[in-house]
């Protein structure tokens, strides 16, 4: 993946695409299929935030797309109050009918860029980043990023991730894209592989699980876990330290 970060997908092309994919992010029991291991990693981000944080009021939801990994937390943590972020429009109408209808808590919706939002200081619980950070460029951005979304956390909450991943070591880097195109030819074709290669190549900048790990570290959570790891996928978290 080495296409520069200038010739990256805008935010506005991003949302664009966004807005024509409602329907391939509204499976709840099979996830985003080019994801791997989808319907595990949502039961794993999941099931930690509900054990780590079983009286939370107040999620965050990142990039909440179709709203998939806020029900699946409601199945645990019924009725709590959800802000729903991304920057389609449809993705959030979409989020915010199914979990209406599922929760009794206070629903709110923003179609906006989660890093220029405007958001209360150490109020959320619980952060659900699903899928999203690997739209994240250079380490300024990276290091912005993860410093606002510690700042939004509540003391004792905790921030879950699943994300696209490279690696540190380049050897271990091509194996392990080798491995994902292999799977996306077990459930597509050889033309499908080049289909998604193409398309992160063009919109995706993603960063090692050690990297990330590092920074949750840095903007100053105090305790950080691996839930799962799958060729170019993982499933990790952070816990900020009570009040």
């Amino acid at each position: 993946m080495n296409t520069s970060l200038n010739n990256k997908s805008s935010v506005e092309e991003i949302r664009k695409r966004f807005d024509h994919d409602v329907e391939r992010f509204s499976n709840l029991e099979t996830g985003q299929q080019a994801t791997v291991d989808a319907p595990l990693t949502m039961e794993l981000i999941t099931q930690a935030a509900a054990s780590n944080n079983p009286d939370a009021n107040n999620i965050l939801d990142i990039g909440c797309g179709a709203g998939n990994n806020t029900l699946k937390l409601l199945e645990q943590l019924p009725d709590l109050n959800c802000d729903l972020i991304d920057l389609s429009q449809p993705m959030l109408d979409r989020a915010e009918a199914r979990v209406k209808a599922e929760s009794l808590g206070r629903i709110r919706t923003l179609q906006d860029d989660f890093r220029k939002a405007d958001l209360p200081s150490e109020h959320y619980d619980i952060v659900i980043a699903a899928a999203v950070l690997h739209h994240l460029r250079d380490d300024e951005d990276w290091d912005m990023a993860f410093q606002k979304i510690f700042d939004v956390t509540a003391p004792g909450g905790s921030v879950w991730i699943t994300d696209l991943v490279t690696h540190e070591v380049e050897v271990i880097d091509q194996m392990m894209w080798s491995r994902y195109g292999d799977y996306l030819e077990t459930i597509g074709s050889a033309e499908y592989r080049k289909e998604v290669f193409a398309y992160i190549e063009k919109e995706d900048s993603p960063r090692p699980v050690t990297y990330q790990l590092d920074l949750l570290k840095k903007s100053g959570f105090e305790r950080v876990e691996i839930l799962h790891k799958n060729s170019c996928f993982a499933a990790f978290g952070a816990i900020k330290a009570g009040s």
